[in-house]
C-alpha cells in the first residue's frame, strides 16, 4: 500500500485511522482498555534501520523510493486516544491517528499486536477481580504463554485490578509488586515434608507461604503451624475441591490458633471459579492459564481502519468500508460517556465529524454529567500524555465503577450500555 501510494501520489494525504472493535467478545458486558503506555513507547522507537532495509531490498518486497522513504520514518502526526484502565464498548475510538496515509499505514500491525493482547488479557483480568472483590489476585500465568506476552499479561492484569505478579521482569520493567511461593518440586526435593518448611521458613520467616497439598492436606497444615507458629502467613492449595478443601482448612486453621494465617488458592482459575470460590472463606486467587490467554478470548477483536482522509479540496472526508457484516463508520470520532445524575453510565455517545456540543444541529447534547473520553497522547510526533502504571489502575477503579451493577454479572449478556452515534442520538431527542 505504501509503494502504490508514494508512486501514484496518494501518500501525503490527510488521514485518520482508528482503532475500534465492532463487537466484545461473545457474552461479555465490557472491555477494558490496555496497552497504550507499550504502544507509546513502541511508537516512539519504530524505525527502519539498515538490517531491516536490507532485508526488505534482498527479498524485492518494496521499490527503491519506498526504501528510501522508510529510511528516515519517523511519525509525526497526532494520536488520541482511551486512557489505559477505561472501559469501552463496541464502537469505541480507542485509539485515532492523525497524519498522512503513509506514516499512519504502516503502523497497523504494530498498534493492533498490543491493543489486542493487552486489552484481551485487562478485559479478561477485570472479570476476576470483579468476582473477587475485595480479596487480591496474583497473576501467575509466565509459564502458558510467550516469554515477552508474560510480562505483558502482568503489566495488564495489574491495571485492571490484581495486586501482584510472580513475573519479575513486570516488576523491573514496570514496577509491577512482585509475590511468589514455592512449587512442588521444593517439597519434594526434600527427605521429607518437614525439612522442606522448616527450610522455607528459616530462609524467609514465618510469614512465607507454605503449599500444603503435596501429599496430605490435613497432616501438611498440622505440621506447617507446628514449625511456623500461629503467626504463619499463609496456606497455598493447588489441587481437589478447593472450596471445601478451604473450609476444612480454614477450620483446622482456626483450631490450632492461627485464625490471621490466610489460604491462598490457585489451579486453572478463572472468573466463574473465583466467584464460585466466595463462598469459601478464601484470602487470595493465584490466576494463570485462564488469564493469559484471556479467558475465552485471545485477542480484542480490534481493527485498524481509515475513516477519513483529505480530498482535493484539502477538506476531510469520512470513508468507510461497506463489506457484508464487517461495516465502519465514516469520519473523525469524538467520544463520551453518558452518565446518569448519579454517575452511572447510561450509553457511550460517539459524534462524527465534531465534538458534542448543547446545539440540536450537531445531533447531540451534553450536561454535566458526561464525561469525555479521548485524551491527547501523541501532539506532532511527540509524546504528550505522561500517566503512570498507577493511574491507569485507579482510572480502572473508577471507570468499572461508574457502570451499572449488571456489568459484574457473569452471566453471557449484551454490552451494559448501548453505543449511540450521532444520527442514532438526534432520533432519540426528536
Amino acid at each position: 500500500m505504501l509503494s502504490a501510494a508514494l508512486r501514484d501520489g496518494t501518500a501525503g494525504r490527510r488521514s485518520v485511522f482508528e482503532a475500534f472493535g465492532r463487537r466484545l467478545p461473545d457474552g461479555r458486558r465490557y472491555g477494558v482498555v490496555a496497552g497504550t503506555g507499550r504502544l507509546l513507547d513502541a511508537l516512539a522507537d519504530f524505525r527502519f534501520g539498515d538490517a531491516e532495509l536490507s532485508f526488505l531490498r534482498e527479498h524485492k518486497v518494496v521499490d527503491e523510493p519506498t526504501l528510501e522513504w522508510l529510511s528516515s520514518y519517523r511519525f509525526t502526526g497526532d494520536v488520541w486516544g482511551y486512557a489505559e484502565g477505561e472501559v469501552y464498548f463496541p464502537g469505541s475510538p480507542m485509539l485515532i491517528i492523525e497524519s498522512t496515509f503513509a506514516e499512519a499505514v504502516v503502523l497497523e500491525t504494530l498498534v493492533l499486536s498490543i491493543l489486542n493482547h493487552d486489552t484481551a488479557i485487562a478485559s479478561a483480568a477485570s472479570r476476576m477481580t470483579a468476582a473477587a472483590e475485595d480479596r487480591p489476585c496474583i497473576e501467575m500465568g509466565s509459564r502458558r504463554t510467550h516469554e515477552e506476552a508474560a510480562i505483558a499479561a502482568a503489566r495488564a492484569a495489574y491495571i485492571a485490578g490484581f495486586t501482584t505478579t510472580s513475573n519479575l521482569e513486570a516488576g523491573r520493567r514496570y514496577g509491577v509488586p512482585t509475590t511468589g511461593t514455592a512449587a512442588h518440586a521444593f517439597t519434594l526435593l526434600h527427605d521429607d515434608e518437614r525439612a522442606a518448611f522448616q527450610s522455607q521458613v528459616d530462609t524467609f520467616g514465618t510469614d512465607t507461604t507454605l503449599l500444603v497439598d503435596t501429599y496430605d492436606v490435613t497432616n501438611a497444615v498440622n505440621l506447617a503451624i507446628e514449625i511456623a507458629g500461629p503467626q504463619l502467613g499463609a496456606v497455598r492449595l493447588d489441587s481437589g475441591d478447593l472450596l471445601q478443601q478451604a473450609r476444612e482448612v480454614r477450620e483446622q486453621l482456626d483450631s490450632l490458633g492461627a485464625t490471621s494465617t490466610r489460604i491462598v488458592v490457585t489451579s486453572d482459575l478463572d472468573e466463574f471459579a473465583i466467584a464460585a470460590l466466595q463462598a469459601g472463606p478464601v484470602d487470595g486467587y493465584g490466576v494463570g492459564t485462564q488469564l493469559v490467554t484471556g479467558s475465552g478470548a485471545p485477542t480484542a477483536g480490534l481493527v485498524y481502519k481509515l475513516v477519513a482522509r483529505e480530498d482535493s479540496s484539502g477538506e476531510l472526508l469520512g470513508v468507510a468500508k461497506k463489506s457484508k457484516d464487517k461495516t465502519s463508520i465514516g469520519g473523525r470520532k469524538y467520544a463520551f460517556r453518558r452518565r446518569d445524575p448519579r454517575g452511572v453510565a447510561e450509553a457511550e455517545v460517539i459524534g462524527i465529524g465534531a465534538a458534542a456540543a448543547n446545539d440540536p444541529s450537531t445531533g447531540l447534547r451534553t450536561s454535566a454529567d458526561d464525561r469525555t473520553l479521548l485524551v491527547p497522547l501523541v501532539e506532532h510526533g511527540e509524546r504528550v500524555f505522561t500517566g503512570t502504571l498507577d493511574d491507569a489502575r485507579k482510572r480502572h477503579t473508577t471507570s468499572r465503577g461508574e457502570l451499572p451493577p449488571t456489568a459484574r454479572q457473569m452471566s453471557r449478556g449484551e454490552p451494559v450500555i448501548p453505543t449511540l452515534y450521532q444520527r442514532e442520538e438526534k432520533e432519540r431527542m426528536s
